[in-house]
């Protein structure tokens, strides 16, 4: 395996590697960490870029390697028409290998561009469930909030009709007071009346027994 592949190769495990602690079912607040970390870092920042630059080059390898496996299977093709009878086992097992090499080129580069778009869709999912969830907190957060609020206001609600009902009867109670006082008032008035008249007639029954 040339260089090139080699690379490839270990870039289509560091993938997997990447994918599976992705995908690793992490406690919420470490996962939420470590997706802060990776989308705010500036080194991963700069890594990614440098990885993206990479896949361009595997890109090309794949349309290589493509071109290579349509060449030898048109090849093969050929050499079944042509029926040029007995080969040399050489020559078998030349063909044999140029073909193996082919398809595990494609599939080492297909599988590669494959696997990240599998991975960066993999983790923007996931960074928008973690933002969701986080949403969701604070919405829950605020909603207790909301809700011990309303309880509160009800209890008010509750002490202002009290309150009221309070009111209302001081209210009663003071009508009556009016009126008691009123009559208490009439009465007096009346009480001197009386003891007016019947001081008058006293007076005047007095003055007839002087005479």
């Amino acid at each position: 395996m040339t260089i090139y592949y080699s690379l490839t190769f270990m870039l289509l495990a560091a993938e997997m590697a990447t994918f599976c602690i992705l995908v690793a079912p992490l406690p919420y607040g470490i996962r939420k960490r470590f997706f802060r970390f990776l989308s705010e870092s500036p080194f991963i920042a700069k890594l990614a870029y440098g990885i993206k630059i990479s896949f361009i080059f595997v890109g090309v390898l794949f349309v290589d390697a493509f071109q290579r496996m349509v060449r030898v299977a048109a090849e093969a093709d050929l050499a079944k028409t042509s029926g040029s009878g007995v080969q040399d086992v050489r020559s078998e097992t030349n063909f044999a290998a140029r073909r193996f090499y082919a398809q595990r080129n494609t599939y080492l580069t297909g599988f590669t561009l494959f696997l990240s778009l599998v991975l960066t869709r993999t983790f923007y999912i996931l960074l928008d469930l973690i933002h969701t969830q986080e949403e969701y907190a604070k919405l829950k957060q605020d909603t207790a909030k909301s809700s011990r609020g309303q309880v509160a206001s009800q209890d008010q609600a509750k002490q202002i009709e009290e309150l009221k009902k309070k009111l209302a009867a001081s209210e009663e109670k003071v009508k009556d007071y009016n009126i008691v006082k009123k009559q208490a008032e009439q009465n007096a008035r009346e009480y001197d009346r009386l003891a007016t008249d019947f001081n008058k007639i006293n007076g005047s029954v007095s003055n007839k027994k002087a005479d």
